[in-house]
């Protein structure tokens, strides 16, 4: 047995003891105190100029840093004259086609072990995106701020007296050139994880390697519900299928049932609004409480505030983020904002410098900040979630709002939905694709009513609906349960970091989807558009 083995083994024996869990709880909660401290004590806007002058430093002898003069560069202003932003095309154009899978002092120094494969929620080709390890301690870092929050506003919380259990894809990484792993990002994070924590978190790697979706979720039901599970986390949509196997295995009618100590969920990946009664309902008990992340592939971007609501943005954790209103994206030379110079109530697409050797990156997200200091924000979607195919200019903040008002107004609940544009025949509309955990007492009032929200919310979208101008109220088709996890699974997408597309602006996805359920006769039913003004009874 090798010493990496006997760490692991004793660790496990020790972290039976109530004693030794009982050590781990406490320290992670001063710990927690102590970071909560110095983020409050802390100027977001200078930290935020230290590590961008870190990075450039750290980088300056890479074939990137020389080819952008970052010896010389100093100050903010000076690392946008220099790096231009690039989207992740431009990236793999420039410097990553001609060298992946080795990048040796390319992007940043040494070799980068790691590649997160991931295609984001749009169609489009697999991405590479680079991980050193420096950024594995830049996550690491962040999830233990993100844990410091929380037991700093909950004092009675005993998180490490059980385990933490985050559903994510298979742990299974390829080996594409030597010293160098490429997979799901969870997978990346599992084999990096600290040794002393590995009996505090589940499932075990054993079941983490497990590829197949289908097979590993069966065995993740049947396996944690006799575990002593104090936290969940993953998508909400995976987490809530996971949710109803577990019931299904245990006949209990509640998640807290199963797991009597769990005390939190966290979630992300999308916006959890039209989710949240699901999950309130499938958990069953008041007490455990949701919180919200904000990790991607390119790095940890911030995390959600308990006493606030909001997104709280990570500054001091090897990421220089910059922000790029959304109505400037595509120009030659888009104003470009950072911490020091954004302003409230604005738009934004996020761009990334980070410590694996992204420079100036479009990560595709949008987000608003509601406050500067300290950094607080919303989720806005992402840059390619919209719809303007009639002029109507629908992001997906107004459609995701739109839908969680319309189940509560009709009492209903969500488990997955899409939406796009039908052309034909002319003169085209709006198409939702729904699949509800719990169906809607009247649906053709679900429908009048998340039309009735839109309007509201978008003066476009309420112009374009007016009676004999163009748009007619949108059509809806009403999935059976499971297909949009049958469509997925067609589509290699099933599980883990997978989500659903949402807003598809061609239609030609939304196309796909309905043809599939169709064809799969996976439609309950469906409600066609009709020309009726918006809050019309």
């Amino acid at each position: 047995m090798n010493v990496r083995s006997r760490i692991l083994d004793q660790s496990a024996r020790w972290s039976g003891s109530p004693v030794v869990r009982s050590l781990v709880n406490f320290g992670f909660r001063m710990g927690g105190r102590m970071r909560v401290a110095e983020l409050a004590a802390s100027s977001p806007v200078d930290a935020q100029r230290v590590q961008l002058g870190r990075l450039v430093k750290r980088a300056a002898r890479t074939r990137f840093g020389r080819d952008h003069g970052f010896a010389e560069i100093t100050t903010p202003a000076q690392f946008q004259a220099q790096v231009p932003i690039r989207t992740y095309e431009q990236l793999w154009n420039d410097y990553l086609r001609d060298h992946y899978p080795v990048l040796d002092d390319l992007l940043w120094p040494g070799r980068v072990p790691y590649f997160a494969l991931t295609s984001g929620t749009t169609l489009g080709p697999t991405k590479y995106i680079p991980v050193s390890r420096e950024m594995t301690a830049s996550n690491r870092k962040a999830a233990r701020t993100m844990l410091a929050y929380y037991m700093a506003q909950r004092p009675d919380s005993r998180l490490f007296h059980g385990k933490v259990f985050f559903l994510g894809g298979s742990t299974r990484l390829e080996t594409p050139a030597r010293g160098v792993q490429a997979g799901d990002l969870s997978g990346i994070a599992a084999i990096e994880i600290e040794p002393l924590l590995r009996p505090y978190t589940y499932p075990p790697l054993e079941l983490a390697l497990e590829s197949d979706w289908d097979q590993k979720l069966a065995r993740l039901a049947d396996q944690s519900r006799n575990e002593p599970i104090t936290l969940v986390g993953g998508v909400p949509s995976w987490l809530l299928m996971l949710f109803e196997r577990v019931l299904a295995i245990t006949g209990k009618s509640t998640i807290a049932q199963v797991w009597p100590n769990l005390e939190l969920v966290v979630h992300g990946g999308v916006r959890f609004d039209p989710y949240r009664d699901a999950f309130q309902a499938i958990l069953g008990s008041p007490s455990i409480q949701f919180q919200e992340t904000y990790p991607c592939s390119e790095g940890f971007v911030g995390f959600g505030d308990p006493r606030t609501g909001l997104l709280r943005l990570l500054h001091d954790h090897g990421i220089f983020l910059e922000f790029i209103p959304r109505a400037e994206l595509g120009r030659d030379r888009p104003d470009r904002r950072w911490l020091g110079t954004i302003e409230t109530g604005v738009d934004y697409a996020i761009v990334v410098s980070t410590c694996a050797g992204l420079w100036a990156h479009v990560i595709g997200d949008v987000v608003r900040f509601e406050r500067l200091d300290p950094p607080l924000f919303r989720f806005m979607g992402r840059v390619k979630d919209a719809i303007s195919a009639f002029g109507e200019h629908l992001i997906s903040d107004e459609v995701e709002k739109a839908l969680a008002s319309a189940c509560r107004a009709t009492g209903a609940t969500v488990r997955d939905w899409h939406a796009g544009p039908v052309f034909e025949p002319r003169p085209g509309h709006h198409l939702y694709v729904v699949e509800f955990f719990q169906p809607p007492a009247d649906a053709q009032a679900f429908r009048d009513h998340l039309d009735d929200q839109l309007a509201n919310a978008n003066a476009d979208y309420r112009a374009h609906r007016a009676r004999g101008v163009g748009l007619p109220a949108p059509a809806v088709v009403i999935a059976r349960s499971g297909g949009f996890e049958n469509w997925m699974r067609s589509r290699g997408k099933l599980g883990g970091q997978h989500k659903t597309p949402r807003m598809d602006g061609t239609g030609s996805l939304t196309a796909e989807l309905v043809a599939f359920l169709r064809s799969s006769m996976a439609v309950e039913s469906e409600i066609s558009p009709v020309d009726r003004p918006p809050g019309s009874p």
